[in-house]
């Protein structure tokens, strides 16, 4: 998942991977904390003034592989917060293709994501100004990827990036416009691009989707996805 999202500049902390982004998305700027530091409080302080310093807030990605085992309460005790839960979903791609019929629609999929694709993913998902925007495009092609995007009359009504990790695939970006919603264009987004990734040689996708949004899950759910993890995020107030 690392790889399917990449931070503009990452930087290591005592074994831990500090992601920064300037400040575009949490998962770009947030502590991956892979391995046990020498010194914890060390380590936690070494982080804040590094993020601090850069004129972010210190933020940590948890889950169960987070080391050490005991950070969450470490963290929580020095005063951060939980912010965003999030489920991890997998499925194996030729399952999920069984369970969503062909697109009655064009879906037009392409290895860059165009200027109408940009437009409507940060018309519905984008946070900031034209600047945030510019690293969200970096972050968004900073590894290899798909970008699917569907029209009706009123122009593109949905969109979908879908990272190309090993055999792997994550679906992100989904994103219908308001007046375009329950009409078919998500299930259509996600078969075109998991269809154009079969033919590249993946095998299972994955996503991420905040435990709180029903909607969604309800939707992958029946697509064939099952939840395998999660995570959440540990931010300073």
């Amino acid at each position: 998942m690392r790889r399917g999202w990449p931070a503009i500049r990452e930087t290591t902390v005592d074994g831990w991977i500090a992601r920064l982004s300037d400040g575009v998305t949490r998962r770009a700027n947030s502590v991956l904390p892979v391995h046990c530091p020498n010194d914890l409080a060390d380590a936690i302080g070494r982080v804040e003034e590094l993020y601090r310093g850069l004129g972010l807030p210190p933020v940590f990605q948890l889950g169960p592989a987070a080391r050490p085992s005991g950070l969450d309460s470490a963290l929580a005790r020095r005063g951060y917060e939980v912010r965003t839960p999030t489920i991890v979903q997998v499925a194996p791609i030729a399952d999920v293709l069984r369970r969503t019929p062909p697109p009655h629609r064009e879906v037009r999929v392409s290895n860059r994501p165009d200027s109408s694709w940009l437009d409507l993913w940060w018309e519905v998902d984008g946070r900031g100004g034209h600047e945030s925007r510019a690293i969200a495009h970096e972050i968004l092609t900073g590894g290899e990827a798909l970008y699917a995007a569907s029209e009706d009359r009123h122009g593109t009504a949905a969109v979908g990036r879908l990272a190309l990790v090993g055999s792997w695939a994550g679906v992100y970006c989904m994103a219908v416009r308001p007046d375009a919603r329950r009409r078919g264009h998500a299930s259509a987004i996600l078969h075109g691009l998991l269809e154009r990734a079969v033919e590249l040689g993946s095998e299972h996708a994955w996503l991420q989707v905040t435990a709180d949004n029903v909607a969604a899950r309800d939707l992958y759910e029946r697509l064939g996805f099952v939840t395998r993890s999660s995570y959440h995020y540990r931010c300073f107030r």
